[in-house]
This record gives structure tokens, sequence and C-alpha cells, in this order.
């Protein structure tokens, strides 16, 4: 349910504000500094805060908000910033903004919420301006990333060590992702290894995404032949 729910301002009367609608369930404080902060600017507002997580889908679709700015593990389940979580605010509400709180702290975890439809990311630990920054930057139309996750980027990456030896892409993958490395290099489709593994298929095809870009695959025919030099699959098997 939808608290302090108000008429969506943009583009419903009032279209020099922007109806900024806060899906932040697990950090009823930090809701609360974003209304105030929100609310103190003069082209947006707040226009109401979702309470129940169970309802977060229906409140999303009922407010009309230009932006939503949500914590990425917005359902319960599906594991901290997945990117069934925010596809899921997408298919809700296609013309709405999403702005996604990361709340694990993982740099590679700006693409995947990226890649699931949303289009910015700030973390929990965002100061005022980046919040109000974030807004606009959505609104017009660009891509935010905090700049918390920027830094830390450039500290694992830029400033990496030209002699250090690289990484192995194989250890970077999470274990859902090792498990549809597996399954989709032997044939399986996005559906079979959904029903495999319990997951849906917009799942499936993002973690495959991810993997394919963390490997630097193109396609199943790649895939097959990784996972044969990996010794993780043994072609007599196939």
């Amino acid at each position: 349910m939808v608290t302090s729910l108000e008429t969506p301002t943009h583009g419903s009367g009032d279209t020099t504000r922007l109806g900024v609608l806060l899906a932040i369930v697990d950090f009823p404080m930090l809701s609360a500094a974003y209304r105030a902060v929100i609310d103190r600017e003069r082209d947006m507002r707040v226009v109401g805060d979702v309470a129940n997580r169970d309802s977060i889908v229906a409140d999303i679709r009922a407010t009309r908000a230009d932006i939503v700015v949500a914590e990425c593990e917005a359902f319960g389940g599906f594991g901290c910033a997945t990117s069934e979580s925010i596809a899921t605010l997408r298919a809700a509400r296609p013309d709405a903004k999403i702005i996604a709180l990361d709340c694990r702290g993982a740099t590679e975890q700006f693409s995947v919420a990226l890649k699931a439809g949303a289009d910015g990311l700030l973390t929990r630990e965002a100061h005022e301006s980046d919040v109000v920054d974030a807004i606009r930057s959505v609104a017009a139309g660009h891509t935010y990333v905090s700049p918390t996750i920027v830094t830390r980027m450039i500290n694992t990456y830029v400033r990496r060590s030209p002699d250090a030896a690289l990484d192995d892409p194989y250890e970077t993958l999470t274990e859902r992702e090792r498990e549809i490395l597996l399954l989709a290099s032997m044939g399986h489709t996005n559906r079979d290894i959904a029903r495999t593994l319990h997951l849906s298929e917009q799942t499936v095809h993002y973690h495959r995404a991810n993997v394919m870009e963390k490997l630097g695959l193109h396609d199943r025919v790649e895939l097959l032949r990784f996972t044969v030099r990996r010794g993780l699959l043994n072609p007599a098997n196939l």
C-alpha cells in the first residue's frame, strides 16, 4: 500500500515538477530522508511512499509517477540487486524512470541493474546532491551512476598495476551464473534452464547475458568450447 499518496504531478496538472515515488520498503529512515531532500527542490516532489513490498507493483502502476526510486531487493527472495526485481518494475511502468539503490556495494552490480532496465544507480550512502542530480539526470533521459560507484570502478580497474596478472574471468561468475553457463553450453534453452533452476525466463536471460559479457563470448558454440577447455564438460557426455 502506498502511504502519503498524492496525485501525480509531472504531466498531470503540475507540469513543472517531477513526481517521485519512493519504494524503499526496508529502509524507512532512508525513505524519510529522501522525501525531505526531494520536497525541498522546486522542480520535484514525492508523490508517495510504498509501505508494503507485496503491493509494490500495484502501487507503481497506480501512482503514475515520473520516477521510481527503489531498493534493488524490492520483492524478497530474489536476492540483492537482482535483475528480476528491476525488470519487474520496468514492466509495471515502462514509461517511468527507475533509480535503483545498490544494497550490496559490488562494482559490477551497476551494469546488471542498468541491463535490467534501471536508468540510474545510487548507493545508500549517496549525498543529498547526488539524489537530486540522479533524479534530474534520468528525467532528462540520461543514465546516472553514483560518483561513489565510479570511484570504486576507477580504484578497481583503472589504477590496477599494469604488471599484475589478469583475473580469471571464470572466477568472476557467481554460482548461479556457473550453473547457467554449464546448462547453456549443453544446448538448453532459457525456458529449459528456467524450469530446471526454478527461475523466470527473464532472470535466466539476464544471467546468461552477464556470463557472455564476463567471459567475452558471443554464442553457444563459444560457450561449449570454453566449458570443454576449462574441463567443466566432457564432450563424450554430450
